[in-house]
């Protein structure tokens, strides 16, 4: 993710808060998605996702370029970007929403949030309402989530002669390490 791009983002979620607010932040999020078939597993992890945190708010930010994610195939990647996501026309997927509830961030430990937005991907975007769990550990958030995306949902075309070797739902999980700002 460009440096002004996340700029963008933070002065969004900032002009959003309160003068009291904090950010956190990181440009080295990880998330990653698996696709089980019969015929073939297909993997990705994309570790520059770029996410935002507003404590005050609960305003929190996640996008992730799309070329970025990293397959064990060559031409896995590349039918990825080019033939389902179609990265040059959908180069990024975002979520952008609101974290319920919100926990002391001055007690350490680890809570179950769920986080209610927007998902756009492959230029859909879908009302989400995302679980996981939100650890206070010292001056670092740590924020994860596992969740399932339909290719019907976004408008994610499969052709019918390798339908077998793709699912239908595709796993994804989120990991991302966040520091103040």
């Amino acid at each position: 993710m460009s440096n002004s791009i996340f700029r963008i983002l933070t002065l969004l979620i900032l002009a959003a808060g309160s003068a009291q607010a904090q950010l956190f932040i990181t440009q080295i999020g990880e998330t990653s998605f698996f696709s089980k078939t019969p015929m073939e597993n297909i993997s990705a992890v994309n570790k520059k996702v770029g996410s935002v945190l507003n404590t005050q708010t609960g305003e929190i930010v996640v996008r992730m370029t799309m070329t970025d994610f990293n397959f064990p195939n060559k031409l896995m990647q590349e039918h990825f970007n080019e033939n389902y996501v179609e990265s040059e026309k959908y180069p990024y997927a975002m979520f952008r929403g609101k974290i319920q509830p919100i926990p002391d961030l001055n007690k350490p430990g680890t809570y179950d949030v769920s986080a209610v937005g927007t998902f756009d991907l492959h230029g859909v975007k879908k009302e989400r309402t995302l679980n996981g769990k939100l650890t206070v550990q010292g001056d670092k958030i740590i924020l994860q989530s596992d969740f399932q995306v339909a290719l019907v949902d976004h408008k994610i075309e499969v052709p019918k002669l390798v339908f077998a070797k793709i699912a239908e739902v595709i796993d994804v999980k989120n990991q991302f390490t966040l520091t103040k700002k």
